[in-house]
């Protein structure tokens, strides 16, 4: 079955190329760097001591992060090389961890680039964030005896059924894993479901609860408010926007305006090429936009804040009365609604939150988020809300509780690793392993 599925990758590969031109022409760094695609990588490879991170974009490396930090602090001289697929997440790597890290894209699943890459870099360890199942780049790890782990592990339930259609070629990439830590249990018992080994997979929680928020970030985000705003204006922030997405916000703000004349809505495209676009969008729609690039603050006539810049969301949901978190109004799944609740902003968020189901559920039971079945019920929430503090701050509090208490799935995932890195490392992990939540629970 891996035989198939690699002539087909071969196959398919002059049109993955095609693909990721044509993204090039929106984003030139897709053209760049391609030789890594391909497992050719120039300068020095890796050393005994490597610890290997994956993650895919942008979303999961910010997961991975304090990951990458705290192996860092455990072991110093450890060596780690982070990977990702898209220049967005390769930006952020870099931009956060510098010359900390090795950073590389990592090659297409096919048995001559991964070794190549395997060959270069020799890292000790694998870990893999979230749900990045790579038949042959598994099957190498196992014949370089490179222990494979997929941490903050989740399926959902349409993932699940997909990869019960080629049940034989997954459950043949499962066998080569040692360890999976799920988010939740029904994310376990998922795993279990396309065919890992029950005894190799455990419930460790959520790491995107362990992200790091200074103790100062809501007063940077009351410094930011003031110097962009001049600070007595209402500000609604729209995260994590896609395309058709901006179009339905841009009618709710209108309507909203008629309420909050002086509401001020901060705009973050999910996908930098599509800066351009939105502002364009946005201008043609009548409103005065000023652009993050531009380097200026907002006059009182001017209406959104465009955020064409990378790295600075959480900034500014702490900027914010109120945030709305996109890929929910159209059909993509949704995206991270614990950074505004981290930091005390009351979340919003559409009808398509498959991807954190579990989540938004929760925070919604907890009071720290309202979920909207349309943008009828996203406009009368927030006016209901921007025309209410007390409200916005029991809200903006309830999902900063809940954050904390469900904090320590990075604890119990360095535990679960602790044996497999380098000894040093490993005697280390195990002190902090010890002050923890302790490990993640087997699924029964």
């Amino acid at each position: 079955m891996r035989l198939l599925y690699t002539l087909l990758f071969y196959a398919a590969t002059p049109f993955i190329l095609a693909r990721v031109f044509w993204r090039g022409r929106w984003n030139p760094a897709y053209r760049q760097r391609i030789p890594e695609r391909f497992g050719f990588y120039g300068g020095e490879g890796g050393r005994r001591e490597t610890a290997w991170v994956h993650a895919v974009s942008v979303g999961e490396v910010e997961s991975a992060i304090p990951l990458v930090r705290s192996l860092l602090e455990l072991r110093p001289g450890l060596s780690v090389l982070f990977t990702s697929t898209t220049p967005t997440g390769s930006a952020r790597v870099q931009a956060t961890l510098g010359d900390r890290v090795q950073h590389c894209y990592l090659p297409y699943d096919l048995p001559g680039c991964v070794n190549r890459f395997l060959r270069h870099f020799q890292p000790r360890i694998a870990v893999i964030l979230e749900t990045e199942l790579w038949p042959n780049l598994f099957a190498a790890c196992a014949a370089h005896s490179i222990p494979l782990f997929i941490v903050n592990g989740r399926l959902s339930a349409r993932s699940t059924d997909g990869y019960r259609r080629l049940a034989s070629l997954v459950k043949d990439t499962l066998t080569h894993v040692t360890a999976i830590a799920a988010q939740t249990d029904e994310d376990a018992s998922r795993f279990v479901a396309i065919g890992a080994a029950r005894n190799k997979v455990m419930t460790c929680g959520n790491i995107k609860f362990d992200l790091e928020v200074r103790d100062d970030f809501s007063e940077q985000g009351m410094r930011d408010r003031q110097l962009l705003f001049g600070g007595d204006r209402p500000v609604l922030i729209a995260a994590s926007t896609h395309e058709g997405e901006e179009q339905l916000l841009l009618a709710v703000y209108a309507t909203l305006l008629t309420q909050f004349p002086r509401l001020a809505l901060i705009l973050v495209p999910r996908h930098p090429e599509r800066f351009p676009s939105v502002a364009a969008l946005c201008r043609n729609c009548g409103y005065s936009v000023v652009q993050r690039s531009e380097g200026r603050t907002c006059s009182s006539e001017d209406q959104i804040f465009l955020v064409d810049t990378m790295g600075e969301l959480r900034r500014f949901y702490a900027a914010a009365d109120l945030a709305f978190v996109g890929g929910s109004l159209v059909p993509v799944g949704g995206h991270n609604v614990l950074e505004p609740a981290a930091v005390g902003t009351p979340v919003l968020f559409g009808p398509y939150m498959e991807n954190f189901r579990e989540i938004c559920l929760a925070l919604s039971a907890a009071g720290g988020a309202l979920p909207c079945e349309n943008t009828a019920a996203l406009e009368r929430h927030c006016a209901s809300l921007l025309a209410n503090a007390e409200q916005r701050t029991a809200m903006g509090g309830c999902g900063r509780s809940f954050v904390a208490a469900n904090r320590g799935a990075l604890a119990r995932i360095l535990s679960v690793l602790g044996g497999y890195l380098p000894a040093a490392a490993a005697a280390a992990n195990s002190t902090s392993a010890s002050s923890s939540n302790g490990a993640g629970r087997p699924i029964k």
